[in-house]
């Protein structure tokens, strides 16, 4: 360190002479060789001449005077907060409260040494973390490179399934041609033995036209009457192949997707992580009903009035309920705006295309109201009787389906065409044992309450398991889910009266549990603006919840 110092003080000259420097006068802020110093002693200076050896000019540990810059600090006052020499002390600052300038220095020093000791305590965590980076930096090609190797094995897998479907087709190909080769064959042999006795009877016809043998003719007559004329033939048609759309965002959906780089902050200063709520707005300690609404559904023999609801994008709600075969539109205030009569109760409702879509158990059907108010059938589920239904961000509709005691999650097109199944975990377990309701989240998760398990069971877009919640005591009883812009997930809870917030990795975070509480919630929507809907499945009342602060 030294030989580096004397090095740069060589490299430096005198600011009088370009000789090597030797010396700094700080009040001056010279550098000055052995010959000059003289020379600059007798230069005046209002502030006078502090000469040292030019390598402890960064040393000065004397505080000058701000007003009288010949004169060292030597007392504090306290009026103005800041250092003074004597002459201050019996002239601007005369009659300001003052200390010992050491009294300031002492306290100084204390904060000093406390914050020095806050920062040097977190200095083996952030070492760690520099360790752990620098790790993370040598290794961060290699693992890349590993991700990139996963894709491209995945590419290759599907090269494989598309080459195997390629051979399979073209040995469907191969059998039907020669199928259609014997056939035509076979044609083409009774057709020729037609003609030729077409021919025959033909080459007969003449001969008897220069004949006048009766009984030969008569012998004939029966014969050529009893060959009928053709009235039929068979046409075989060449095969067709039809090309099925590929939809890109389908393509990467079956294919796979990278998970984007997560930034997770953690605290080194603290013991106890914050409550891990996700970014956005803050949750309300106690939130607030801003409004009620009586949807008057009649109760059934369970007394169960309110089953489902949807938000509609001008501010209004599709609910439907018990014993009756209608949706009710209200706005946010409750004023009923319109009825509609459908096709059963309005168990399973929700919004697609700005048209209000519901599932039909009676005949196994996925029906929507039109602007004109008439009932269509978008499609039909077969032998599955079709639950809960959603509509996904990619334009499709996911929909809970059972058939005896098999549950499955099916994502189709607005036509009906079968893209997606989801029914078993990656130890081909069923994942589900009563799919109700669902929705989908804002990451891509696929959420379902299911009733015989009490669970909430969550899979991502490509179907792989992400997590299950099974509620904070033995009276929770999922019913329905939503989810809000920020990723909450929120769920009805029948058996405690609850509503209970998690986030996207189902984790809990809180109970919402409004002024006055809420009784046996079960359909919910979120509305925006920090606000849900949550309906009161046996009292048929709506009640418009303020959870998020603004």
């Amino acid at each position: 360190m030294m030989e580096s110092r004397n090095e740069a003080q060589h490299l430096m000259e005198c600011d009088l002479c370009q000789q090597p420097v030797s010396f700094f006068c700080r009040r001056c802020g010279v550098n000055l060789c052995d010959t000059c110093i003289a020379i600059h002693l007798r230069v005046k200076s209002k502030n006078g001449h502090d000469i040292v050896d030019y390598t402890s000019k960064d040393d000065d540990d004397t505080c000058h005077c701000d007003s009288h810059p010949q004169h060292d600090c030597s007392a504090y006052c306290k009026t103005c907060d800041a250092p003074i020499c004597i002459l201050c002390v019996s002239i601007k600052h005369k009659s300001h409260e003052m200390s010992e300038l050491s009294d300031k220095i002492e306290e100084l020093l204390k904060v000093i040494a406390k914050e020095n000791g806050r920062l040097q305590s977190s200095k083996h965590e952030l070492e760690k973390i520099l360790e752990n980076t620098t790790k993370m930096l040598s290794t961060i090609s290699s693992i890349y490179k590993q991700r990139k190797d996963e894709v491209t094995a995945r590419g290759e897998e599907w090269h494989k399934q598309i080459e195997e479907i390629v051979k399979k087709l073209h040995q469907e190909l191969d059998d039907m041609q020669k199928e259609h080769e014997a056939i035509l064959q076979k044609q083409k042999k009774e057709f020729e033995e037609m003609i030729g006795k077409v021919d025959e009877t033909n080459r007969k016809t003449i001969k008897l036209q220069k004949s006048k043998n009766v009984k030969e003719m008569q012998t004939f007559v029966p014969v050529i009457q009893n060959r009928k004329n053709l009235n039929e033939v068979s046409q075989y048609s060449f095969p067709t192949f039809y090309e099925c759309k590929i939809d890109p965002n389908y393509l990467q959906t079956y294919f796979g997707y990278v998970d984007k780089m997560q930034v997770k902050k953690n605290s080194l200063l603290e013991n106890e992580f914050k409550e891990r709520e996700l970014p956005g707005r803050r949750t309300l300690n106690v939130p607030t009903v801003t409004s009620v609404i009586d949807t008057g559904f009649p109760a059934d023999e369970n007394d169960n009035r309110l089953y489902d609801m949807a938000v509609t994008d001008d501010n209004k709600v599709w609910m439907g309920g018990a014993c009756t075969e209608e949706l009710k539109l209200f706005d946010f205030n409750g004023y009923i705006h319109h009825t509609v009569s459908i096709t059963t109760e309005g168990l399973y409702i929700c919004m697609y295309n700005k048209q209000v879509v519901y599932s039909d158990q009676n005949d196994n059907t996925v029906r929507m109201i039109t602007d004109t108010d008439t009932v269509v059938t978008m499609f039909t589920t077969g032998d599955w009787t079709p639950y809960g239904i959603t509509s996904a961000a990619s334009g499709d509709l996911l929909v809970c389906l059972r058939k005896d005691d098999q549950y499955k999650v099916v994502r189709y097109s607005s036509t009906g065409t079968v893209l997606q199944e989801i029914q078993y975990d990656s130890q081909c377990q069923p994942l589900y044992k009563e799919a109700t309701y669902i929705t989908e989240n804002v990451n891509g998760d696929i959420i379902v309450t299911d009733w015989e398990k009490d669970d909430v069971i969550a899979v991502d877009r490509l179907g792989i398991f992400r997590y299950s919640y099974s509620g904070k005591d033995r009276n929770f009883t999922a019913l329905s889910v939503a989810t809000d812009s920020v990723g909450h997930v929120i769920v009805t809870d029948d058996g405690g009266d609850k509503i209970h917030m998690l986030d996207r990795d189902g984790r809990f975070l809180r109970y919402i549990i409004p002024e006055g509480g809420i009784r046996k919630p079960r359909a919910v929507c979120i509305l925006g603006h920090g606000e849900m809907m949550v309906g009161e499945c046996e009292t048929g009342i709506i009640k418009r919840i303020k959870y998020l602060e603004e």
